[in-house]
């Protein structure tokens, strides 16, 4: 039996539902063409941060202005030079774009309200096939309100699409917000084309012995896509726009976990980082064979299938299901064998 992997994401037809996320990894040509060959669906390049380029350029500013005015006879050691911006950036990403046969999504994270669409514009020109806008709020001021700070992304992406209405365009978020499912179904609304969920924050941490702040790489792990899998279930026949779960992807179990959520693809950064390029053969292997066991011949005849949409359980994507399991008490033994040991809530 013929096994097809293909899906729809947004519009982009993706030969497997498994895509590289945006990381340092995808900017190695060679890294991008053994995943392609190994069957990822789709790259997405790594991120234009505006943040990065203000910092370069006021290094740069910086550096010349050095031994400014050292004596009468010189005004400055260094020639007079502009930061370049993004250029180079869009240089490799028409590059890696040129080079590739499968989709090239470009990923975007802006300070400025103008720089959204400005930005998305010229990385529009390098031929890219979707692009990724990462929304996020690492808030320090206690005076901003909730509304405040989605209004203004909604906004941001009501720009951004009147500018682009030729290109798919995907929102990255975080899970913290008050409530995911109505931002998501307002963001839908203005033209959004996927939701990538969810947006790992970059947190510091504090090393104790130095007492200073440090700032590790934290990969995800196996039980970190729980949240994604549980909003991609919410999500399925509610709104146009496809979902792509990003975070604790490591397995062709996984992927067609969120497959039977409701998810339209998966994105993996770490499982690459941890067990190399030649995992997503085996990922993609794995759902096969799991297809062929369950007689499906493609995606579309199980995507949703344990979605809130599809399920008659009332109490599938509720609580009810933590207070169900206390009731169990056969579950409750094997777990906390002393009577009167209560399982804390992160135990399930």
């Amino acid at each position: 039996m013929a096994i097809d992997l293909t899906t729809d994401y947004g519009g982009l037809t993706l030969k497997s539902p498994i895509v590289m996320g945006a990381s340092n990894m995808v900017t190695d040509m060679d890294n991008l063409l053994k995943l392609e060959k190994a069957g990822i669906g789709a790259v997405v390049y790594k991120s234009l941060f505006e943040e990065q380029l203000q910092l370069e350029s006021y290094q740069l500013d910086q550096m010349q202005e050095t031994y400014s005015n050292w004596d009468a006879e010189h005004e400055s050691f260094f020639p007079s030079a502009r930061h370049a911006g993004p250029s180079e950036y869009l240089r490799q990403l028409r590059e890696v774009k040129s080079k590739l046969s499968i989709p090239v999504i470009g990923s975007l994270n802006c300070v400025n309200d103008e720089s959204w669409l400005e930005y998305a514009l010229k990385m529009l020109d390098t031929g890219i096939d979707g692009l990724e806008l990462n929304f996020y709020n690492n808030n320090v001021d206690f005076s901003l309100k909730a509304d405040a700070i989605e209004e203004k992304q909604l906004k941001t992406l009501e720009l951004v699409r009147a500018g682009a209405r030729q290109i798919p365009l995907f929102v990255k978020l975080s899970p913290f917000y008050s409530n995911p499912l109505h931002l998501i179904s307002q963001m839908d609304r203005v033209g959004a084309d996927g939701f990538v969920l969810f947006n790992r924050l970059f947190q510091p941490d504090i090393d104790v012995d130095l007492q200073v702040h440090h700032f590790p790489y934290n990969f995800s792990s196996e039980s970190d896509n729980r949240l994604a899998l549980r909003y991609a279930g919410l999500l399925y026949g509610k709104i146009k726009a496809g979902v792509i779960a990003n975070t604790g992807i490591f397995s062709g179990k996984d992927v067609v976990k969120m497959i039977l959520a409701g998810a339209a693809a998966t994105q993996v950064v770490s499982t690459v980082y941890k067990k190399g390029i030649h995992h997503v053969e085996i990922m993609l292997e794995e759902m096969r064979s799991w297809m062929k066991k369950k007689g499906y011949k493609n995606l579309e005849e199980f995507r949703g299938k344990l979605s809130k949409e599809k399920l008659t359980d009332p109490f599938a994507y509720k609580r009810a299901q933590y207070v169900d399991i206390l009731m169990k008490s056969e579950i409750f033994l094997q777990y906390h064998p002393k009577r009167g040991e209560l399982p804390h809530n992160e135990d399930y």
